[in-house]
């Protein structure tokens, strides 16, 4: 089966700026890769041999901690970018990176992408939407600094969609990750919501109390 990669780029956070031209360029090197849940993507340390977009499915990224414990990064949902520290900083993945579900990357190989960006006129195009993309993680970094834990869930959920009942494929760790908390905060919120009786969580199911868009008890 064939894979598009085209209107996964227009949405992507990192090149849906650039021109149509230079995204049929950067099509044109995608490398599709189905992926199985708890599959290794790349391991930290390795040598970095390519970026990757997420189209499908949620990546997490994260570092081994002294006692060989997982520390939770980030999270990556569809549409973003990940690894592209191996473009500009260093040739070794700084993380390491599974998949929480099943799901869709595209592998854009480092030598490729770095062909393309020999061009001036890509080069250009490229670095303008590099520098968008900072201002966007800047806003980011500062919602996560000035919004409350709860407006951050909240927040999350809207990728979900607006429905009575949503599934989430994450664990409530991931979720932490994701929004820049630790799970027991996570945790105290959920508790909180349940008890006032606006959101319920319950295995994979998140649905809404009749104080919230949902009208289950």
């Amino acid at each position: 089966m064939a894979y598009d990669p085209r209107p996964f780029l227009a949405e992507s956070d990192l090149f849906r700026s650039l021109s149509s031209g230079h995204r049929a360029q950067v099509a044109a090197i995608c490398l599709p890769r189905k992926l199985r849940k708890r599959e290794l993507l790349f391991t930290e340390g390795e040598r970095g041999h390519a970026v990757y977009l997420c189209a499908r499915g949620s990546v997490r990224l994260f570092k081994s901690g002294p006692g060989g414990q997982e520390v939770a990064i980030r999270v990556i949902p569809p549409g973003e970018v990940f690894a592209e520290v191996i473009l500009f900083e260093q040739n070794r993945y700084p993380v390491s990176a599974i998949a929480l579900e099943d799901g869709l990357v595209f592998l854009l190989p480092r030598f490729q992408f770095e062909c393309l960006l020999a061009d001036p006129g890509f080069r250009r195009d490229f670095i303008a939407n590099l520098i968008a993309k900072m201002r966007y993680l800047a806003e980011q970094v500062q919602s996560m600094t000035t919004d409350d834990v709860e407006s951050r869930f909240f927040r999350f959920l809207e990728a979900y969609g607006g429905a009575e009942e949503i599934r989430i494929p994450l664990s409530k760790k991931d979720v932490a990750a994701a929004i820049g908390t630790t799970p027991e905060t996570l945790s105290r919120v959920l508790l909180k919501l349940r008890r006032e009786g606006r959101l319920f969580w319950e295995g994979r199911r998140v649905w809404r109390g009749r104080k919230g868009v949902g009208g289950k008890p």
